[in-house]
């Protein structure tokens, strides 16, 4: 039996051999391969380019990057607005802000709202948009009703509910009316509950565009995994849980993003609604209205400045770590042309 499996080895090897010769014995050298060499940009290619990115890229660098590095320039001087900057104090002011327990209350303001902007809307906006992407009557209109407080402007919405929520206002007689005074409260002042007000007003505001994504993420999952799965005996809720939310993870993931982008540099809503000093005393500060009380209302332009770097820096660290632990598997999964 070894003597039979020795032979076939020695037939196999033989049979390579007369492969690889040629006549008296010579063995056959493949010949080298060239390595393509890869076709420039040629310079056609390059104009068009800077014509398409040019006017972007210039638009960029005049209204994001210049004014950063015009704030960053500014928040080492005690600047007073006018005229340039003489009295160069380093880094005190940027010292200051961190020592204001003002400036901690804002930014520990905005951490909550970031965080419970994600509790409160991502469920109801997502419940919302599963209804609402089911067949029913009125759908076109109730979709029409709750995106509709979205593309309200900031200044009408502010107003409207600053007056409603006063302490004799429209909110606190309604619940009069109907033997629910004991409900009755300083929604606005109150610091236990304006925090929750604020919450409440922005919940009703921004919900709509959280739920026009999620449904157009919806119309994006193919309807053959949900019935296949059905036959199967999958129930609702089971569906949902196994198939939508996987597949709407990469809609909800940039949701969440901007989502906390937008708290972080919430402003408009609380200046409107509480102003400028009601806002510390009621526990709804922000770092931008903070920036804005202590720079531009004191007078000291190169304090806000300071301030809005701490506050583009806050933005950018959130930013990049979101971007690298949440976002960076859609990103890669949308990257075309990738390693051979």
């Amino acid at each position: 039996m070894f003597d039979t499996d020795r032979e076939s080895v020695q037939l196999a090897q033989d049979r390579s051999a007369e492969m690889t010769t040629v006549g008296g014995g010579t063995p056959v050298v493949p010949p080298p391969t060239r390595r393509r060499r890869r076709k420039g940009i040629g310079w056609p290619a390059r104009l068009e380019i800077a014509l398409m990115t040019g006017p972007t890229l210039l638009v960029f660098l005049s209204f994001v990057i210049l004014p950063v590095a015009m704030a960053a320039y500014y928040g080492f001087f005690s600047w007073q607005g006018y005229g340039p900057p003489t009295e160069f104090v380093g880094l005190r002011n940027y010292v200051l802000i961190f020592q204001d327990g003002t400036f901690i209350d804002a930014l520990q303001h905005n951490a909550a709202i970031v965080v419970l902007s994600l509790v409160l809307q991502g469920p109801a906006a997502l419940l919302l948009a599963l209804l609402l992407n089911r067949k029913m009557r009125g759908q076109t209109l109730i979709r029409v009703l709750v995106f509709v407080p979205y593309v309200i402007s900031e200044v009408v919405v502010g107003t409207g509910w600053s007056l409603l929520l006063q302490g004799n206002g429209a909110v606190n007689a309604l619940l009069e009316d109907l033997g629910m005074g004991w409900l009755r409260s300083d929604w606005l002042s109150d610091p236990d509950r304006a925090i929750w007000t604020l919450m409440g007003i922005l919940t009703w505001k921004y919900i709509g565009f959280a739920v026009i994504l999620f449904l157009a993420g919806l119309q994006g999952i193919p309807e053959e995994l949900t019935e296949a799965a059905a036959i199967d005996g999958a129930s609702y809720w089971q569906i949902q849980r196994r198939i939508t939310l996987p597949l709407l993870g990469p809609t909800i993931r940039i949701w969440a993003f901007l989502s906390m982008i937008g708290a972080l540099q919430l402003f408009d809503l609380v200046y409107i609604i509480w102003g400028q000093y009601i806002a510390s005393t009621a526990g709804t500060s922000t770092m931008a209205t903070y920036m804005v009380a202590n720079g531009r209302m004191a007078g000291e332009y190169g304090y806000g400045n300071a301030v809005a770097v701490v506050l583009f820096a806050v933005s950018l660290v959130v930013a990049l770590v979101y971007q690298r632990f949440v976002l960076r598997r859609d990103t890669e999964g949308a990257i075309t042309g990738g390693r051979n």
